[in-house]
């Protein structure tokens, strides 16, 4: 008899997923809209199910974790295990599993591809073509990246693939992190505006948290200035009524934007203004991640179920 899963059905979720874990599980599903309600939801099956699949922005709370009797593993198929209540299943001994690594590349493809869309203009390009405005007029000139100057808020993991793309434009690198990197050779700033003052281009990479809550607000955008372009996918670290004042008032040239605070309500402020690229939590989301994602799901699953050990347990006190 196949072992029961209960699979969380969020908009996030990868495609190949859920049809992989029905091929090889008696799968129970529950709606992430369903979640702050989800004892109406699972009686039927709370007792039986021995994994709980879920992904990053829904994660599992303490009430489902403790409401599934017969849990064994969580597994997720995102890399941030904050929505995940570690201390909950530590408590009943119920090991997590995450995706870590899998999108760092492919979102230091993506704040690149958003340094040069928002310089070269690319959004407004389209729709200069598109309108037809080309027949009459000649659009306004877009502007160099190259051999600028590109500042890295959070020299992470993902930080550092952004590094080594602004290189291959000869681009030249500086960063602000917790502490100076003893293995980079990038200038270090030990102050986030200090180095807005330095650079023409910031993106923000850092992880999101208590202590990186608005750390980018008016200071930083009246210091990056008229001919600074921001670009940012790490959630809650951007003052967005900030950024939408410095965009509104020319204080900065342009902004690329991939996450909100009110995701995925983006404020009205920004949908009018033409200096904003903006996407919709969409930096990591290339169909080579998303399945690579998939596979390692079922590969910690099939791992579990089999009494051999998870290819990456989550520490307990992970964030």
């Amino acid at each position: 008899m196949k072992p029961e899963v209960l699979m969380i059905i969020a908009k996030t979720n990868p495609v190949q997923l859920e049809p992989a874990v029905e091929a090889e599980y008696t799968v129970h599903k529950l709606a992430q809209t369903d979640m702050a309600d989800c004892l109406s939801h699972i009686g039927e099956y709370k007792d039986r199910v021995r994994a709980l699949v879920t992904q990053t922005a829904p994660g599992a709370d303490a009430t489902l974790i403790g409401a599934l009797s017969k849990l064994e593993v969580i597994v997720c198929s995102g890399a941030h295990v904050d929505a995940i209540d570690l201390a909950a299943a530590a408590a009943r001994g119920i090991p997590v599993t995450n995706t870590p690594g899998i999108s760092y590349d492919d979102v230091g493809d993506y704040v690149m591809a958003q340094i040069l869309a928002t310089s070269r203009r690319f959004s407004e390009a389209d729709r200069f073509v598109r309108s037809g405005r080309w027949h009459h007029e000649a659009m306004g000139f877009g502007h160099r990246v190259n051999n600028r100057k590109l500042g890295i808020v959070g020299l992470g993991p993902i930080g550092r693939v952004v590094a080594k793309r602004g290189r291959c434009f000869d681009m030249e690198v500086c960063y602000t992190d917790i502490k100076k990197m003893a293995d980079v050779p990038y200038r270090y700033f030990d102050d986030v505006v200090a180095m807005a003052r330095e650079v023409d281009f910031m993106a923000v990479t850092c992880k999101s948290g208590a202590e990186t809550h608005h750390i980018i607000g008016w200071p930083v955008f009246e210091a990056l200035g008229p001919t600074g372009v921001f670009v940012n996918i790490s959630r809650a670290v951007v003052d967005d009524a900030a950024l939408i004042k410095a965009l509104g008032e020319g204080v900065i040239r342009g902004a690329g934007i991939d996450v909100f605070e009110t995701s995925p309500h983006v404020p009205e402020e920004l949908l009018r203004l033409d200096n904003v690229v903006l996407s919709p939590h969409v930096a990591g989301n290339t169909e080579e991640v998303t399945q690579a994602q998939s596979d390692l799901v079922m590969a910690n699953l099939s791992a579990h179920f089999a009494g051999q050990p998870l290819l990456n347990p989550v520490e307990p006190g992970a964030h």
